[in-house]
């Protein structure tokens, strides 16, 4: 995922042999604060432990973050991701990750996947049965091509693509530097609704891609964010060849902080997060401040503080006004306004354990498999099957949801959702007893209700890329004023690609590249970092425009 704001190959970074650096002998062991167990908080200690440092991490519920995972009650029954569940191969350096623990994965099944048995769609109650997109009526294609006329005609997608494919980084920059005054203003109904493409054809036509939509499904929850946020899934290829992890999402942030790594600087052959940490990290934080000498001070839930040279905080920003006592003098009054102005997403799921993968069996008269993965418009929305075998139990993760179709379920009760969610599908299957499959009790998920997170990610809405650079480009702090530095956040909520775990590995890296400067460590020069190839790739400056 070359992202075209700051097209910095973290995957090549993270496998050069060089490594990513070092710190001054005499600053091995000193402790750096990691507020959050997520991914970014796990990639982030992992590597400052590589690099001699001894980071403490400090969370307030469960390693994993939103790569969560959980298993219904009973033996051997299925794991479901709540959070992160599907994860594309361009993601080098999250997969680098994935491949130094050796976590199996496969296919994830999406609409029309190759790997997906069958897709159904049913719209204003017409049923489309399909494996492939050639399986549908002529007007769905009809819908993806005027998608890809669009991308094309408004937004140099090809060009942009070919630079990225052949890792021509001043071209990205030169193609994308151009695109974001033009559409930083535009909204993603706005910019298909005024293309060439879709103002000659019927309001259906819209209607159908945003409820269907490209790679991953329907996306008309989304019409309100900015173009810029769905050209950069587009671009970097972020909607397809999607896998998940077999042992779950969890597994990854897991293995991060149980796994001792074979090349450290100063801790003894063995060391892990884990061993640092006396397997257990320290409660979550209620006040972050500054100290004596320009320590950064964090106090945790039983009332300790500890003083640190240096502090990464990889929760979502919005908790640092809402949730956390963060003194305001530790960040500049424009970045608290690119913190309060982040708009974050509502996402639910909701998941059962059937006693197999039943949908597999096909029906006699028809040819069809009994169930399929689903998009609709009834309240469902995206209905996805998982099997780990056709004699095991298996999943069935019965709605899938953003934004206002996530508020919906809000007030529901598990069992309440359920009801509704069968009801709907019973609309759809009318001759399939869904319910006869089901076993033991649901597992369901409505991320902003959650305080520790309050959204599944953020998500610009128009006019908010000068917000987003500041978050992103928070890691370079050699200018700022002495007050505000120390402090380094990271997450998928600051990178250019919300809600995909990549950007929670990538600005872990920042924030590490960060510490690692504030302490007077450097990159290896023959592979240097994401800081140290800034001013030729750093995100365009509207400001300075």
């Amino acid at each position: 995922m070359l992202v075209p704001d700051f097209p910095f190959p973290y995957g090549e970074f993270l496998a050069h042999p060089a490594g990513l650096g070092s710190v001054p002998a005499d600053r091995h062991g000193t402790e750096v604060a990691v507020v959050g167990g997520g991914l970014a908080g796990m990639v982030a200690a992992h590597e400052l432990m590589r690099l001699g440092l001894r980071p403490v991490v400090y969370e307030a519920d469960r390693i994993g973050g939103r790569m969560r995972s959980l298993r219904f009650a009973g033996p051997d029954t299925p794991v479901v991701d709540l959070g992160a569940m599907r994860f594309p191969v361009s993601a080098r350096a999250f997969y680098h990750y994935v491949d130094l623990l050796g976590l199996a994965t496969e296919p994830f099944p999406n609409p029309l996947d190759e790997d997906t048995p069958s897709t159904v769609i049913e719209l204003a109650g017409d049923r489309h049965y399909a494996r492939t997109l050639a399986d549908l009526p002529p007007l769905f294609r009809n819908v993806d091509r005027a998608w890809r006329r669009c991308l094309d005609d408004e937004a140099l997608f090809s060009h942009i693509q070919h630079a990225i494919v052949h890792r021509d980084l001043d071209e990205i920059k030169r193609l994308w530097n151009t695109l974001v005054p033009k559409l930083d203003d535009e909204s993603f109904y706005g910019f298909i609704s005024g293309s060439a493409a879709f103002a000659k054809v019927p309001y259906r036509y819209r209607e159908i891609f945003g409820q269907v939509g490209f790679g991953t499904g329907g996306w008309d929850t989304d019409f309100p964010s900015s173009i810029l946020e769905v050209l950069r899934v587009v671009c970097t290829a972020a909607d397809a060849r999607q896998r998940r992890i077999l042992p779950g999402a969890i597994a990854l942030p897991e293995g991060i902080w149980g796994r001792a790594p074979e090349r450290l600087v100063h801790w003894p052959k063995g060391t892990s997060l884990s061993t640092l940490h006396g397997a257990v990290p320290r409660p979550g934080v209620t006040a972050i401040r500054r100290g004596e000498g320009g320590t950064v001070v964090i106090r945790d839930r039983v009332g300790q503080e500890r003083a640190y040279p240096a502090a990464i905080v990889t929760c979502q920003t919005w908790l640092l006004s809402a949730q956390i006592d963060c003194a305001e003098e530790l960040f500049s009054h424009q970045l608290w306004m690119a913190i309060e102005r982040s708009h974050y997403n509502q996402s639910s799921k909701t998941f059962v354990m059937v006693d197999r993968p039943f949908w597999r069996d096909v029906d006699p008269v028809s040819g069809e498999h009994l169930m399929s993965m689903t998009l609709t418009d009834r309240l469902t929305r995206g209905t996805y099957l998982f099997d780990d075998g056709p004699d095991r139990p298996a999943s069935i993760c019965l709605s899938y949801t953003w934004n206002d179709d996530a508020l919906k379920w809000l007030s529901l009760s598990a069992h309440e959702r359920v009801r509704l969610m069968l009801h709907s599908l019973g609309k759809i299957y009318p001759g399939v007893d869904i319910a006869s499959h089901i076993r033991g009790e649901p597992i369901t998920v409505s991320w902003e209700y959650d305080p520790n997170f309050m959204g599944a990610f953020r998500n610009n809405l128009p006019g908010h890329y000068r917000y987003q650079r500041r978050l992103f480009t928070h890691f370079m702090q050699a200018d700022m004023e002495p007050r505000h530095r120390g402090i380094f956040l990271a997450g998928d909520d600051i990178s250019f690609t919300p809600g995909y775990a990549e950007g929670a590995v990538t600005t872990a890296l920042n924030a590490v590249w960060g510490v690692q400067r504030l302490l007077g460590g450097r990159s290896d020069p023959a592979n240097p970092g994401p800081g140290d190839r800034f001013d030729r790739l750093q995100p365009l400056d509207l400001d300075r425009r």
